[in-house]
Protein backbone atom coordinates (compact mmCIF):
# COMPACT_ATOMS: atom_id res chain seq x y z
CA UNK A 1 0.00 0.00 0.00
CA UNK A 2 2.85 2.36 0.66
CA UNK A 3 4.53 2.05 -3.05
CA UNK A 4 0.92 3.26 -4.77
CA UNK A 5 0.24 6.28 -3.51
CA UNK A 6 4.00 7.55 -3.74
CA UNK A 7 3.33 6.50 -7.31
CA UNK A 8 -0.02 7.84 -7.87
CA UNK A 9 1.52 11.11 -6.25
CA UNK A 10 4.37 10.94 -8.56
CA UNK A 11 2.32 10.86 -11.45
CA UNK A 12 0.14 13.73 -10.76
CA UNK A 13 3.33 15.64 -10.35
CA UNK A 14 4.02 15.33 -13.55
CA UNK A 15 0.42 15.28 -14.71
CA UNK A 16 -0.13 18.68 -12.97
CA UNK A 17 1.65 21.58 -14.68
CA UNK A 18 0.05 20.08 -18.06
CA UNK A 19 -3.24 20.55 -17.39
CA UNK A 20 -1.99 23.86 -16.12
CA UNK A 21 -0.92 24.59 -19.41
CA UNK A 22 -3.26 23.23 -21.51
CA UNK A 23 -6.37 24.67 -19.70
CA UNK A 24 -4.51 28.64 -19.45
CA UNK A 25 -3.57 28.16 -23.18
CA UNK A 26 -7.07 27.46 -24.11
CA UNK A 27 -8.53 29.66 -21.53
CA UNK A 28 -5.95 32.27 -23.44
CA UNK A 29 -7.02 31.44 -26.92
CA UNK A 30 -10.77 31.73 -25.74
CA UNK A 31 -10.95 35.05 -24.83
CA UNK A 32 -8.60 36.16 -27.32
CA UNK A 33 -10.98 34.93 -30.04
CA UNK A 34 -13.97 36.55 -28.33
CA UNK A 35 -12.11 39.83 -28.30
CA UNK A 36 -11.38 39.59 -31.36
CA UNK A 37 -14.98 38.47 -32.78
CA UNK A 38 -16.08 41.57 -31.06
CA UNK A 39 -13.95 43.92 -32.63
CA UNK A 40 -14.52 42.60 -36.17
CA UNK A 41 -18.20 42.53 -35.79
CA UNK A 42 -17.93 46.14 -33.63
CA UNK A 43 -15.78 47.51 -37.50
CA UNK A 44 -19.05 45.82 -39.16
CA UNK A 45 -21.54 47.62 -37.14
CA UNK A 46 -19.61 50.63 -37.58
CA UNK A 47 -19.60 50.31 -41.52
CA UNK A 48 -23.16 49.19 -41.46
CA UNK A 49 -24.31 52.54 -39.31
CA UNK A 50 -21.91 55.38 -41.44
CA UNK A 51 -23.89 53.65 -44.44
CA UNK A 52 -27.63 54.42 -42.75
CA UNK A 53 -26.42 57.56 -42.26
CA UNK A 54 -25.40 58.08 -46.16
CA UNK A 55 -29.35 56.90 -47.15
CA UNK A 56 -30.11 59.22 -43.74
CA UNK A 57 -28.57 62.54 -44.93
CA UNK A 58 -29.18 61.46 -48.60
CA UNK A 59 -32.95 61.34 -48.34
CA UNK A 60 -33.40 63.82 -46.46
CA UNK A 61 -30.78 66.61 -49.11
CA UNK A 62 -33.09 65.37 -52.27
CA UNK A 63 -36.11 65.93 -50.25
CA UNK A 64 -34.73 69.37 -48.56
CA UNK A 65 -34.08 70.54 -52.50
CA UNK A 66 -36.78 68.99 -54.28
CA UNK A 67 -39.28 70.89 -51.90
CA UNK A 68 -37.19 74.08 -51.90
CA UNK A 69 -38.88 74.57 -55.43
CA UNK A 70 -41.39 77.55 -55.04
CA UNK A 71 -44.79 76.42 -56.73
CA UNK A 72 -45.04 77.70 -60.54
CA UNK A 73 -47.43 79.42 -62.53
CA UNK A 74 -47.05 76.96 -65.39
CA UNK A 75 -45.02 74.43 -66.68
CA UNK A 76 -41.87 76.19 -68.41
CA UNK A 77 -42.55 79.62 -66.79
CA UNK A 78 -40.50 81.32 -63.91
CA UNK A 79 -41.26 81.19 -60.33
CA UNK A 80 -44.21 84.01 -60.43
CA UNK A 81 -41.87 85.75 -57.57
CA UNK A 82 -40.99 89.37 -57.07
CA UNK A 83 -37.22 89.78 -57.36
CA UNK A 84 -34.76 92.09 -55.85
CA UNK A 85 -32.50 94.06 -57.34
CA UNK A 86 -29.78 92.47 -55.58
CA UNK A 87 -28.56 89.27 -57.04
CA UNK A 88 -27.95 87.78 -53.55
CA UNK A 89 -31.28 88.14 -52.54
CA UNK A 90 -32.82 86.42 -55.69
CA UNK A 91 -29.94 83.37 -54.42
CA UNK A 92 -31.13 83.28 -51.38
CA UNK A 93 -35.29 83.55 -52.15
CA UNK A 94 -34.21 79.63 -53.45
CA UNK A 95 -32.20 78.40 -50.42
CA UNK A 96 -33.26 75.78 -47.63
CA UNK A 97 -32.01 78.23 -45.36
CA UNK A 98 -34.88 80.57 -46.63
CA UNK A 99 -37.41 77.87 -47.48
CA UNK A 100 -37.04 75.70 -44.08
CA UNK A 101 -36.70 76.23 -40.05
CA UNK A 102 -34.68 74.09 -37.73
CA UNK A 103 -37.35 72.15 -36.59
CA UNK A 104 -38.52 71.25 -39.86
CA UNK A 105 -35.18 69.90 -40.98
CA UNK A 106 -34.82 67.96 -37.79
CA UNK A 107 -38.32 66.64 -38.31
CA UNK A 108 -37.48 65.22 -41.92
CA UNK A 109 -34.06 63.50 -40.10
CA UNK A 110 -35.78 62.05 -37.45
CA UNK A 111 -38.27 60.57 -39.69
CA UNK A 112 -35.35 59.53 -41.94
CA UNK A 113 -33.54 58.16 -39.01
CA UNK A 114 -36.83 56.10 -37.88
CA UNK A 115 -36.99 54.35 -41.52
CA UNK A 116 -33.21 53.10 -41.16
CA UNK A 117 -34.18 51.88 -37.81
CA UNK A 118 -31.75 54.57 -36.03
CA UNK A 119 -34.45 55.87 -33.94
CA UNK A 120 -32.58 56.93 -30.36
CA UNK A 121 -29.63 58.12 -32.49
CA UNK A 122 -28.27 61.49 -31.17
CA UNK A 123 -27.37 64.05 -33.77
CA UNK A 124 -27.11 67.55 -34.56
CA UNK A 125 -27.35 69.00 -38.03
CA UNK A 126 -26.27 72.61 -39.96
CA UNK A 127 -26.77 74.02 -43.36
CA UNK A 128 -23.75 75.73 -44.81
CA UNK A 129 -22.82 77.48 -47.73
CA UNK A 130 -20.78 75.78 -50.10
CA UNK A 131 -19.38 78.99 -51.38
CA UNK A 132 -17.91 79.50 -47.95
CA UNK A 133 -17.56 75.77 -46.25
CA UNK A 134 -17.89 76.80 -42.89
CA UNK A 135 -19.96 79.58 -42.60
CA UNK A 136 -23.03 77.80 -41.26
CA UNK A 137 -26.40 80.08 -42.25
CA UNK A 138 -28.69 77.62 -40.24
CA UNK A 139 -27.10 74.92 -37.61
CA UNK A 140 -28.74 73.13 -34.48
CA UNK A 141 -28.44 74.40 -31.14
CA UNK A 142 -25.10 71.52 -30.10
CA UNK A 143 -23.60 71.26 -33.77
CA UNK A 144 -20.85 73.59 -33.20
CA UNK A 145 -19.74 71.69 -29.75
CA UNK A 146 -19.98 68.65 -31.79
CA UNK A 147 -18.87 69.37 -34.94
CA UNK A 148 -15.25 70.52 -33.38
CA UNK A 149 -14.56 66.99 -31.90
CA UNK A 150 -13.60 65.30 -35.45
CA UNK A 151 -12.14 62.33 -33.08
CA UNK A 152 -15.37 60.97 -31.45
CA UNK A 153 -17.50 62.47 -33.42
CA UNK A 154 -18.45 61.29 -36.49
CA UNK A 155 -19.23 64.00 -40.07
CA UNK A 156 -21.13 63.68 -42.91
CA UNK A 157 -22.24 66.00 -45.34
CA UNK A 158 -24.52 66.31 -48.62
CA UNK A 159 -24.02 68.83 -50.99
CA UNK A 160 -27.83 70.62 -51.82
CA UNK A 161 -27.43 71.16 -55.51
CA UNK A 162 -30.03 71.58 -57.93
CA UNK A 163 -30.54 68.49 -60.72
CA UNK A 164 -29.41 69.77 -64.17
CA UNK A 165 -32.01 71.50 -66.16
CA UNK A 166 -34.26 72.19 -63.47
CA UNK A 167 -35.76 75.61 -63.09
CA UNK A 168 -33.43 76.59 -59.75
CA UNK A 169 -30.09 74.83 -61.77
CA UNK A 170 -28.78 78.77 -62.02
CA UNK A 171 -30.76 80.79 -59.50
CA UNK A 172 -30.55 78.53 -55.94
CA UNK A 173 -27.34 78.88 -54.05
CA UNK A 174 -25.12 75.92 -53.39
CA UNK A 175 -25.69 74.53 -50.21
CA UNK A 176 -24.21 71.69 -48.12
CA UNK A 177 -26.06 69.66 -45.72
CA UNK A 178 -24.25 68.38 -42.25
CA UNK A 179 -24.69 66.23 -39.86
CA UNK A 180 -23.03 65.46 -36.88
CA UNK A 181 -23.45 62.27 -34.69
CA UNK A 182 -21.48 62.23 -31.36
CA UNK A 183 -19.58 59.17 -30.24
CA UNK A 184 -20.16 56.68 -32.92
CA UNK A 185 -18.38 53.90 -31.36
CA UNK A 186 -19.77 54.13 -27.84
CA UNK A 187 -23.23 53.84 -29.76
CA UNK A 188 -21.82 50.26 -31.88
CA UNK A 189 -20.72 49.17 -28.94
CA UNK A 190 -23.75 49.23 -27.12
CA UNK A 191 -25.95 48.23 -30.08
CA UNK A 192 -23.79 44.91 -29.59
CA UNK A 193 -24.24 45.54 -24.92
CA UNK A 194 -26.26 41.74 -25.63
CA UNK A 195 -23.34 39.78 -27.48
CA UNK A 196 -20.69 41.51 -25.06
CA UNK A 197 -22.65 40.56 -21.90
CA UNK A 198 -23.03 37.08 -22.94
CA UNK A 199 -19.08 37.15 -24.01
CA UNK A 200 -18.25 38.33 -20.34
CA UNK A 201 -20.53 36.71 -18.77
CA UNK A 202 -19.63 32.94 -20.34
CA UNK A 203 -16.07 33.94 -20.09
CA UNK A 204 -16.25 34.10 -16.61
CA UNK A 205 -17.95 31.35 -16.31
CA UNK A 206 -15.17 29.31 -18.09
CA UNK A 207 -12.77 31.34 -15.53
CA UNK A 208 -14.38 30.31 -12.94
CA UNK A 209 -14.68 26.72 -14.11
CA UNK A 210 -10.46 26.97 -14.26
CA UNK A 211 -10.48 28.96 -11.08
CA UNK A 212 -12.87 25.62 -9.23
CA UNK A 213 -10.65 23.17 -11.96
CA UNK A 214 -7.21 24.51 -10.14
CA UNK A 215 -8.19 24.87 -6.75
CA UNK A 216 -9.83 21.03 -6.78
CA UNK A 217 -5.99 19.80 -8.31
CA UNK A 218 -4.29 22.01 -5.84
CA UNK A 219 -6.41 19.85 -3.13
CA UNK A 220 -5.90 16.41 -4.44
CA UNK A 221 -1.95 17.30 -4.54
CA UNK A 222 -2.29 18.50 -1.13
CA UNK A 223 -4.50 15.79 0.18
CA UNK A 224 -2.04 13.31 -2.06
CA UNK A 225 0.86 15.08 0.04
CA UNK A 226 -1.35 15.09 3.16
CA UNK A 227 -2.30 11.54 2.68
CA UNK A 228 1.26 9.86 1.91
CA UNK A 229 3.00 11.69 4.97
CA UNK A 230 -0.22 10.06 7.00
CA UNK A 231 0.59 6.65 5.52
CA UNK A 232 4.37 7.34 6.45
CA UNK A 233 3.76 8.33 9.93
CA UNK A 234 0.93 5.64 10.62
CA UNK A 235 3.47 2.68 9.45
CA UNK A 236 6.23 4.63 11.73
CA UNK A 237 4.40 4.56 14.62
CA UNK A 238 2.57 1.35 14.46
CA UNK A 239 6.26 -0.54 13.85
CA UNK A 240 7.88 0.84 16.24
CA UNK A 241 5.45 -0.24 19.31
CA UNK A 242 4.92 -3.82 17.66
CA UNK A 243 8.53 -3.87 17.26
CA UNK A 244 8.73 -3.54 20.95
CA UNK A 245 5.96 -6.14 21.87
CA UNK A 246 7.65 -8.65 19.52
CA UNK A 247 11.47 -7.90 21.10
CA UNK A 248 9.34 -8.14 24.86
CA UNK A 249 7.38 -11.65 23.37
CA UNK A 250 10.75 -12.89 22.72
CA UNK A 251 12.76 -12.26 25.89
CA UNK A 252 9.38 -13.98 27.70
CA UNK A 253 10.17 -17.01 26.06
CA UNK A 254 13.64 -17.30 27.70
CA UNK A 255 13.64 -19.10 30.84
CA UNK A 256 15.83 -16.89 32.85
CA UNK A 257 13.18 -14.01 32.60
CA UNK A 258 10.50 -16.40 33.31
CA UNK A 259 12.21 -17.35 36.23
CA UNK A 260 12.87 -13.46 37.16
CA UNK A 261 9.65 -12.16 38.44
CA UNK A 262 10.67 -8.30 38.21
CA UNK A 263 11.90 -8.87 34.81
CA UNK A 264 9.58 -10.57 33.99
CA UNK A 265 6.72 -7.65 35.61
CA UNK A 266 9.37 -5.37 33.58
CA UNK A 267 8.29 -7.10 29.88
CA UNK A 268 4.76 -7.47 30.92
CA UNK A 269 4.20 -3.81 31.71
CA UNK A 270 6.49 -3.10 28.13
CA UNK A 271 3.75 -5.21 26.37
CA UNK A 272 0.77 -3.51 28.16
CA UNK A 273 2.07 0.27 27.40
CA UNK A 274 2.56 -0.30 24.04
CA UNK A 275 -0.40 -2.19 23.88
CA UNK A 276 -2.00 1.11 25.29
CA UNK A 277 0.28 3.33 22.78
CA UNK A 278 -0.90 1.09 19.73
CA UNK A 279 -4.86 1.61 21.10
CA UNK A 280 -4.71 5.24 21.39
CA UNK A 281 -3.16 5.67 17.75
CA UNK A 282 -6.23 3.48 16.32
CA UNK A 283 -8.59 5.29 18.78
CA UNK A 284 -7.36 8.66 17.23
CA UNK A 285 -7.54 7.65 13.60
CA UNK A 286 -11.32 6.24 14.58
CA UNK A 287 -11.85 10.05 15.88
CA UNK A 288 -10.83 11.63 12.53
CA UNK A 289 -12.99 9.01 10.89
CA UNK A 290 -15.93 10.00 12.77
CA UNK A 291 -15.36 13.84 12.21
CA UNK A 292 -15.50 13.33 8.36
CA UNK A 293 -18.52 11.60 8.80
CA UNK A 294 -20.07 13.87 11.23
CA UNK A 295 -20.84 11.06 13.91
CA UNK A 296 -19.44 12.42 16.56
CA UNK A 297 -21.65 12.40 19.43
CA UNK A 298 -21.16 14.41 22.51
CA UNK A 299 -22.07 13.68 25.80
CA UNK A 300 -22.24 17.24 27.50
CA UNK A 301 -22.38 18.07 31.13
CA UNK A 302 -21.14 20.75 33.93
CA UNK A 303 -17.32 20.45 33.81
CA UNK A 304 -14.95 23.07 35.57
CA UNK A 305 -12.46 24.15 32.94
CA UNK A 306 -9.78 24.46 36.07
CA UNK A 307 -10.41 20.48 37.13
CA UNK A 308 -9.88 19.60 33.83
CA UNK A 309 -6.28 21.44 33.24
CA UNK A 310 -5.40 20.55 36.61
CA UNK A 311 -5.81 16.49 35.43
CA UNK A 312 -4.32 16.76 32.18
CA UNK A 313 -0.74 18.61 33.35
CA UNK A 314 -0.70 15.85 36.14
CA UNK A 315 -0.69 13.34 33.27
CA UNK A 316 1.56 15.27 31.06
CA UNK A 317 4.21 15.92 34.06
CA UNK A 318 6.46 12.89 32.96
CA UNK A 319 6.99 14.33 29.47
CA UNK A 320 7.40 17.61 30.63
CA UNK A 321 10.31 16.71 33.44
CA UNK A 322 12.07 15.05 30.23
CA UNK A 323 12.15 18.04 28.27
CA UNK A 324 13.69 20.38 31.72
CA UNK A 325 10.42 22.37 31.24
CA UNK A 326 7.67 23.89 33.60
CA UNK A 327 3.71 24.81 33.00
CA UNK A 328 2.90 28.33 34.55
CA UNK A 329 -0.62 28.73 35.43
CA UNK A 330 -2.64 31.58 35.33
CA UNK A 331 -6.01 30.15 36.10
CA UNK A 332 -7.52 33.95 36.76
CA UNK A 333 -11.23 32.82 35.31
CA UNK A 334 -13.62 33.24 38.33
CA UNK A 335 -16.22 31.17 36.59
CA UNK A 336 -14.89 28.01 34.95
CA UNK A 337 -18.41 25.97 34.59
CA UNK A 338 -18.91 25.20 31.23
CA UNK A 339 -21.25 22.26 29.52
CA UNK A 340 -19.12 19.83 27.64
CA UNK A 341 -18.30 16.20 26.62
CA UNK A 342 -15.66 15.75 29.58
CA UNK A 343 -13.85 13.18 27.17
CA UNK A 344 -13.67 14.84 24.21
CA UNK A 345 -12.86 18.55 26.29
CA UNK A 346 -10.01 16.65 28.40
CA UNK A 347 -8.74 15.36 24.81
CA UNK A 348 -8.65 18.78 23.32
CA UNK A 349 -6.61 20.27 26.67
CA UNK A 350 -4.61 17.59 26.48
CA UNK A 351 -3.72 17.84 22.41
CA UNK A 352 -2.84 21.77 23.35
CA UNK A 353 -0.24 21.08 25.82
CA UNK A 354 0.47 17.89 23.70
CA UNK A 355 1.55 19.95 21.04
CA UNK A 356 3.47 22.88 23.01
CA UNK A 357 5.43 19.66 24.56
CA UNK A 358 6.08 17.80 21.21
CA UNK A 359 7.48 21.21 19.17
CA UNK A 360 10.12 22.69 21.48
CA UNK A 361 13.26 23.25 20.95
CA UNK A 362 16.20 21.07 21.71
CA UNK A 363 18.38 21.81 24.10
CA UNK A 364 16.22 24.61 25.52
CA UNK A 365 14.15 24.09 28.54
CA UNK A 366 10.19 23.68 27.86
CA UNK A 367 8.28 27.04 29.21
CA UNK A 368 4.23 26.67 28.83
CA UNK A 369 2.10 29.39 30.28
CA UNK A 370 -1.28 28.13 30.31
CA UNK A 371 -3.77 31.39 31.51
CA UNK A 372 -7.95 31.34 31.60
CA UNK A 373 -10.04 34.25 31.86
CA UNK A 374 -13.40 35.13 32.00
CA UNK A 375 -14.47 37.45 28.50
CA UNK A 376 -18.30 38.61 28.49
CA UNK A 377 -20.34 35.10 28.95
CA UNK A 378 -17.20 33.25 27.95
CA UNK A 379 -14.02 31.54 29.28
CA UNK A 380 -10.73 32.27 27.66
CA UNK A 381 -7.80 29.59 27.47
CA UNK A 382 -5.10 30.70 26.46
CA UNK A 383 -2.16 27.94 25.83
CA UNK A 384 1.93 29.96 25.69
CA UNK A 385 4.99 27.73 24.98
CA UNK A 386 8.75 28.79 24.18
CA UNK A 387 9.13 26.55 20.66
CA UNK A 388 10.11 26.24 17.56
CA UNK A 389 7.08 28.29 16.00
CA UNK A 390 5.52 28.05 12.95
CA UNK A 391 6.17 29.89 9.17
CA UNK A 392 2.78 31.90 7.67
CA UNK A 393 2.48 28.96 5.38
CA UNK A 394 2.00 26.14 8.40
CA UNK A 395 0.26 28.56 10.30
CA UNK A 396 -2.36 28.88 8.15
CA UNK A 397 -2.60 25.15 7.44
CA UNK A 398 -2.31 24.03 11.11
CA UNK A 399 -5.97 23.10 11.73
CA UNK A 400 -5.99 20.90 8.44
CA UNK A 401 -6.42 17.31 8.74
CA UNK A 402 -3.12 15.08 8.06
CA UNK A 403 -1.19 18.40 8.03
CA UNK A 404 2.04 18.37 9.78
CA UNK A 405 4.65 21.16 10.36
CA UNK A 406 8.04 19.64 8.86
CA UNK A 407 11.15 19.95 11.60
CA UNK A 408 13.71 18.41 9.15
CA UNK A 409 13.32 15.13 10.23
CA UNK A 410 10.12 13.52 9.09
CA UNK A 411 9.21 11.21 12.33
CA UNK A 412 11.50 13.22 14.86
CA UNK A 413 7.70 14.42 15.93
CA UNK A 414 5.28 11.76 16.98
CA UNK A 415 2.04 11.55 15.70
CA UNK A 416 -0.52 11.46 12.55
CA UNK A 417 -0.95 15.70 12.09
CA UNK A 418 -5.03 14.88 13.35
CA UNK A 419 -4.45 16.44 16.83
CA UNK A 420 -5.09 19.95 15.90
CA UNK A 421 -7.96 19.76 13.60
CA UNK A 422 -9.24 17.30 16.03
CA UNK A 423 -9.15 20.14 18.63
CA UNK A 424 -11.01 22.24 15.86
CA UNK A 425 -13.33 19.99 15.67
CA UNK A 426 -14.29 19.59 19.26
CA UNK A 427 -13.99 23.81 19.28
CA UNK A 428 -16.33 24.35 17.16
CA UNK A 429 -18.54 21.21 18.07
CA UNK A 430 -19.21 22.90 21.79
CA UNK A 431 -19.94 26.33 20.06
CA UNK A 432 -16.38 27.84 20.58
CA UNK A 433 -13.88 29.14 18.53
CA UNK A 434 -9.77 28.80 18.67
CA UNK A 435 -7.03 30.68 17.11
CA UNK A 436 -3.27 30.59 16.74
CA UNK A 437 -0.73 33.21 17.00
CA UNK A 438 2.90 32.33 16.36
CA UNK A 439 6.34 33.39 15.37
CA UNK A 440 9.10 31.54 13.54
CA UNK A 441 11.63 30.41 16.44
CA UNK A 442 10.17 32.20 19.36
CA UNK A 443 6.91 29.86 20.28
CA UNK A 444 3.36 29.82 19.33
CA UNK A 445 0.13 31.08 21.24
CA UNK A 446 -3.26 29.15 20.85
CA UNK A 447 -6.57 30.39 22.03
CA UNK A 448 -9.51 28.70 22.72
CA UNK A 449 -12.90 30.49 23.59
CA UNK A 450 -16.17 28.65 24.79
CA UNK A 451 -19.58 29.46 25.94
CA UNK A 452 -20.20 29.51 30.12
CA UNK A 453 -22.37 27.74 31.88
CA UNK A 454 -26.30 29.32 31.35
CA UNK A 455 -27.31 30.42 34.71
CA UNK A 456 -30.93 28.56 35.42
Amino acid sequence: MNGAVPGNFADMKKIFPLIIVLITVSLLGIIYIQVSWIRTLALFREEQFKEKLSFVIQQVGEELVTQRTPPINSPGSLPNMKFPGDSYDVFRQFSVTNRFTVFEIREKLQKAFLRQNLKDTKFEFAVASDNVFGHYELKSSQFMNLAMDTVHNLKVWYPLVASSGSLLESLAPDEVLVIVVPDVKSYVFQSLGWMIAGAIFFTLIIVTAFYLTFGTLLRQKKLSEMKSDFINNMTHELKTPLATISLAVDALKSEKVLANKEKLNYFTGMIKDENKRMNKHVETILQAAQMERQEMQLDKKDIHVHDVVHRVISNLQLQIEERQGKIDLQLNATNDLVEADEVHFTNLINNLLDNAVKYSKEGVPLHVKLTTRNVGKNIRIIVEDNGIGMSKETLSRVFEKFFRAHTGNVHNVKGFGLGLSYVKAITEAHDGKIRVDSILGKGSTFTAEFPLKKSS
